[in-house]
């Protein structure tokens, strides 16, 4: 039986190609999204054995559905992928208590509750990989990102390591990347042509990352010999944070 992998947020943009290496790679993948005619036409877009599913992240149930759907499915599940995210770049003093709720919670809300729902699964079945999809800006205050964005991906980081110490000792694995820039619809949706320039001036190595990398680095993540790599984050962003 192939893995088994799930994407949340994987509907469109990288998520949909995260989905893309993981079934280059081998994996049976479970596209997901809140919007389910977005997973399914990804699905039929990317062909190979994948499953769609209607999964609104920043609800317990959607995750307990999806997992039933994906059990009947597949028979099994093992890689989740916790993708999904909004992204807002209202500036600090102009962001509403309403919407940095809004960001706040959907963004750290959604991890939190795929690794109690997904992870409490895989942690009983005594194996599965998890990937957090965390954010340059979460590590350096952000640069092109509102501060509400920027503080929930920093509690990514901090989320993947308590899940890490959770779940060791029955062979799960909780990590997160951390991406700066990459060339993908969201940094150009939020980064206008006329300031691209200047970012990619302050980029090390001058330019945005390759999203095929990051869907490499996470299939390799998910390998069962990936079993020491856990509570860590991965730098992705070409050289802008450096530890």
């Amino acid at each position: 039986m192939n893995q088994v992998a799930l994407v949340t947020g994987a509907g469109q943009g990288l998520g949909q190609r995260f989905c893309a290496r993981l079934l280059a790679a081998g994996f049976d993948v479970v596209v997901s999204d809140r919007d389910l005619a977005l997973a399914q036409a990804a699905a039929k877009a990317l062909g190979g054995r994948t499953l769609a599913v209607k999964l609104d992240v920043g609800k317990k149930a959607d995750f307990e559905q999806a997992l039933a759907q994906v059990i009947e499915h597949f028979g099994a599940l093992h890689v989740v992928v916790n993708n999904a995210a909004v992204t807002k770049t209202t500036p600090l003093m102009q962001i509403s208590p309403e919407e940095f709720d809004a960001v706040v919670g959907l963004n750290l809300r959604s991890v939190f509750l795929s690794c109690q729902v997904l992870g409490a699964h895989l942690a009983e079945a005594g194996y599965g990989r998890i990937i957090n999809m965390a954010s340059l800006a979460g590590q350096n205050g952000g640069t092109a990102t509102g501060a509400h964005y920027a503080a929930s991906k920093g509690a990514i980081v901090t989320l993947t390591k308590i899940f890490a110490k959770e779940f060791a000792a029955r062979g799960v694995t909780v990590n997160a990347i951390a991406p700066g820039p990459i060339d993908s619809p969201a940094v150009h949706a939020a980064v206008p042509a006329e300031r691209m320039q200047g970012l990619l001036a302050n980029i090390p190595v001058q330019r945005l990352g390759d999203a095929d990398f990051l869907g490499d680095l996470i299939v390799q993540l998910a390998r069962p010999e990936a079993y020491f790599t856990t509570g860590a984050t991965w730098d992705v962003n070409g050289g802008l944070f450096m530890r």
